[in-house]
């Protein structure tokens, strides 16, 4: 918990009248700040976020490298090799030195990129009035004296003095541990001792509004905020490592290990054998910077991130990186049907009033004009009925339709656009008091009083029928007011039934005097239209072994009707409601839900027992969610799943973020997040069977009694071969086209296992015996020369650029792939063999690396004999790929047999 005093200029708005407040900004409450005052305000008062931390130089950070003690023990040889004269030796070490410090920092600036990017995905917005207008405006554009709105779900965008509101509750559990929501008003406060506890008409930046509505004027923005005291506090705080990062490390510090075992005995040995000091103190060291992995976490959170910036292209916005790893494992995706599998755009389609009078109006969506008619004769007028009821709509509603935009709830955007088809005329109002929808009761209400007459106020209920008729005792019929029967009753609830059996929502509507005395006026059937890629998004999910339940607030007839449209309810399922999840234990429950793909009549609470019930059976589980009241479900989900117009709270709890709240995103993110895990195989693979090459073959050498075969420069180029672009543009393959319809990835599988320690063996047995052959071979006269090390090290690079090219896919042939698929891939190898080429034909560099010019025959033998590394992976894994033909054989086989009976 954090500190609980206020900023001074939030304790002196808590005081004064809202009204003087707005004086102080020279801010209208109604109309707001001007587009130019609002420029010259964020001039002056700067924007309305925590800017950049100074950062340090990129010179700076470059020179951070060298503290590496692995590259203070070769430059610390450098300087032995000046003491003793050797120059050359010492000009070879610093250059290499440089060079492998500099693939070092380009690596860490390229996360450090990738990664900043991924914090500009999902900027904030802030519902601001500018010039009587009410728009969405990134948070940060905000500035001291701006008007702004903020409702359920909403985080609060800065510091506000409350002018107005309605049962708003905002938590305030971050800055004060409270876990009970703070009630808020708009009245001054009296002189206080700063206690934030006691600013009951401040809303304060970063606090989420858990219920009711208000407006406010902004009286504080960035580090001016109780956010900004503390800011310097969250900069201090690391992004916690996700948990392949962390497999990483282990198998980073495992490998390390046994590279400093193996060059320890090899240093041992080399000092036995009577080999000169300093030379092996070089090569150990240069053994132990290319040997040792170091770059693997890094490629790691690279590949990661790459990945995450791929999917935000295609409107899957992935908040949180070790959410990436999990992606692929996903097996059950649960989802909302309003706003996910339908289009959001809530259309009133069918009018039933109190008068048992069916009324029809055409037109979809918030904007499109319709006809209205009674029994197939369209009306050029709106009958009484049915203006009674859309004057209900209109006053009990909480949204705005603009020409551009439909700015609340869905439902009630609806209804206004109803009203606006009926063009009805309706007397100015103010309103005394909302009470708020909550999924107990069911219903939305708000008292208003005409501001042409001094009555008391009237109430304006809207919500489901069951229980707004529990608030009803009378009936509008004909104009005329007559009590309610349960016959009536069962009237209602007939023809309400009716339109949810046709998949329709449906809303009752009353008003009256006292809550407890209502009078029911009719009901409305709501559609909202499927959205066109559900189908098949559908139907792909289900062929990725991703199993879809359906989730809604409905009633059952209407979420049969769409499950079943959308083959998300098969005959073989079943259908739970809300009541029969409550009237069962977790066991109960984690028995059931594997056969169960339909859960009607739900709250928020019930979505997260469902969660928790498909987990206790091994399930990962994907759940979407826009309200506030999913948030909880979002996090106790493995990922969470927002909507892109969804609720702060809802984005905050999420992993991923559906920008568009297009579902096909989330097959794209699913197939991304199996595709990079093989990716990180893929490059494991390379990096291990590189390391492993080179050791062992200076290990081999050295017992042999063999000079190396290769120098110290030489092995640390291999290292930036190792941990640079070869490597990183493994991680960026693109998505196999096996993996459209592969099953989710098992969440315990390791990035190494058996399979991949037989093909590390077997690649670097082919790489150790091609390059010693060629160096023994070239080392006729038992002394080693710039050509022999020169072919050694050529062949050793050709076979590392062939080993990453059968590295591209775990068990496809090279001839499956698309060589030209990954572009990076390419570029890396050919910038990587040029370098190789100016290495030995550049005389600057040949003085350096210590080689000399080959001839083209020599090129062509080595690029012969270093293909046999991509020749023997290729007859592996055509033998995996046989074992899984006869394994799948004899599995259909077997279900066949089943079959008969």
């Amino acid at each position: 918990m954090v500190s609980q005093k206020s900023v001074p200029q939030t304790s002196h708005a808590a005081t004064v009248r809202a009204e003087d407040v707005c004086l102080e900004w020279n801010s209208d409450p109604s109309l707001g700040l001007s587009p130019s005052d609002a420029e010259k305000r964020q001039k002056s008062h700067g924007a309305n976020d925590f800017g950049e931390k100074e950062e340090e130089s990129l010179f700076f950070k470059y020179l951070s490298g060298f503290k590496d003690p692995l590259i203070m023990m070769l430059l610390a040889s450098a300087v032995i090799s000046v003491a003793t004269q050797q120059y050359d030796d010492a000009l070879s070490i610093t250059v290499a030195v440089i060079i492998v410090t500099l693939v070092g920092f380009i690596q860490e600036y390229r996360s450090e990129k990738s990664l900043e990017a991924l914090n500009n995905l999902v900027p904030p917005i802030a519902h601001c009035i500018r010039n009587g207008m009410k728009q969405d405006l990134l948070a940060r554009e905000l500035v001291p004296g701006d008007i702004v709105e903020i409702g359920l779900g909403d985080r609060v965008p800065a510091d506000i003095r409350i002018l107005q509101c309605s049962g708003l509750e905002l938590d305030e559990s971050s800055f004060t541990g409270e876990t009970v929501p703070c009630q808020k008003q708009s009245e001054p406060v009296v002189a206080t001792k700063g206690e934030l506890s006691e600013l009951t008409n401040i809303a304060f930046m970063g606090t989420l509004v858990c219920n009711g509505n208000g407006r406010g004027v902004v009286i504080g923005t960035g580090y001016n905020t109780q956010f900004g005291e503390i800011f310097t506090l969250m900069e201090s705080e690391e992004t916690p490592k996700t948990p392949l990062q962390k497999n990483m490390d282990k198998l980073g510090k495992h490998l390390s290990l046994i590279s400093f075992f193996v060059i320890g005995i090899i240093l041992l040995v080399g000092f036995l054998k009577g080999q000169p000091f300093q030379e092996m103190l070089t090569i150990g060291v240069s053994l132990a910077v290319a040997a040792i992995p170091e770059g693997l976490p890094i490629v790691v959170t690279v590949t990661l991130a790459l990945g995450v910036i791929r999917m935000s292209k295609k409107k899957a916005i992935v908040r949180k990186l070790p959410s990436v790893e999990t992606l692929g494992c996903v097996n059950v995706l649960c989802v909302d049907k309003t706003g996910t599998l339908t289009k959001n755009e809530m259309t009133v389609t069918e009018v039933t009033t109190s008068s048992d009078n069916d009324y029809k109006l055409s037109g979809t969506g918030y904007f499109e004009s319709g006809q209205l008619s009674l029994n197939g004769e369209v009306l050029t007028r709106c009958p009484e009925d049915l203006a009674v009821l859309g004057k209900i709509g209109y006053l009990c509603n909480n949204s705005q339709i603009t020409d551009r935009e439909m700015f609340g709830n869905p439902t009630d955007g609806a209804l206004l656009a109803l009203s606006k088809k009926l063009n009805l005329s309706i007397e100015e109002t103010a309103r005394l008091e909302e009470l708020p929808f909550t999924h107990e009761r069911k219903w939305m209400g708000v008292k208003c009083v005409s501001k042409s007459t001094s009555d008391n106020g009237i109430y304006y209920v809207k919500g489901a029928t069951e229980n707004v008729l529990k608030v009803c005792s009378h009936m509008l019929v004909d104009g005329t007011l007559r009590a309610l029967t349960l016959s009536d009753k069962d009237h209602i609830m007939n023809g309400v039934t009716d339109k949810e059996d046709r998949g329709m929502r449906t809303l009752s509507l009353c008003y009256g005097g006292t809550m407890n005395s209502l009078v029911y006026v009719g009901n409305v059937g709501i559609v909202d239209p499927l959205r066109n890629e559900v189908p098949a998004t559908i139907r792909d999910l289900h062929a990725n072994s991703v199993n879809v339940k359906m989730i809604t607030g409905d009633s059952k007839n209407i979420a049969l009707s769409i499950g079943q449209n959308l083959n998300i309810h098969r005959s073989c399922d079943t259908a739970l409601s809300g009541d029969m999840i409550d009237g069962m234990t977790a066991d109960q429950l984690a028995d059931v839900i594997n056969s169960v793909s339909v859960i009607y009549r739900s709250t928020p609470r019930h979505k997260m027992k469902v969660i928790k019930a498909l987990q206790s059976n091994g399930l990962i589980v994907a759940m979407t969610g826009d309200g506030v009241n999913d948030a909880v479900a979002l996090k106790c989900a493995d990922i969470g799943i927002a909507m892109g117009k969804g609720t702060d709270v809802c984005k905050e709890a999420a992993e991923m973020v559906l920008a568009n709240d297009d579902m096909s995103a989330i097959l794209e993110a699913v197939r991304e997040g199996k595709n990079i895990f093989l990716n990180i195989k893929n490059f494991v693979r390379f990096q291990l069977s590189t390391s492993v090459s080179a050791l062992m073959m200076i290990a081999l050498t050295t017992f042999w009694n063999i000079p190396s075969p290769l120098n110290p420069m030489q092995i640390l180029w291999i290292n930036i071969i190792m941990d640079g672009p070869p490597a990183q543009s493994l991680g960026v393959e693109p998505i196999d086209s096996g993996l459209a319809n592969s099953p989710p990835r098992p969440p315990k599988k390791q990035v190494v296992d058996r399979y991949m320690l037989v093909r590390v063996c077997l690649s670097a047995a082919v790489i150790i015996s091609g390059t010693l052959w060629v160096y023994k071979n070239e080392m006729v006269d038992g002394q080693v020369t710039a050509r022999d090390t020169t072919m050694t090290f050529t062949c050793f690079i050709f076979f590392d650029m062939f080993n990453a090219l059968s590295c591209r896919s775990l068990t496809k042939s090279v001839l499956q792939i698309n060589i030209l698929g990954n572009t990076t891939f390419l570029f890396a190898i050919s910038a990587s063999i040029l370098s190789l080429f100016g290495l030995i034909y550049v005389p600057f560099l040949q003085t350096i690396f210590q080689t000399e010019a080959l001839a083209l025959n020599d090129i062509l033998t080595l690029i012969c004999l270093s293909s046999t590394v991509l020749i023997v992976d290729e007859c592996f894994k055509l033998f995996l790929r046989a074992i899984k033909c006869v394994e799948d054989n004899k599995s259909n086989s077997e279900e066949a047999k089943s079959l008969i009976p």
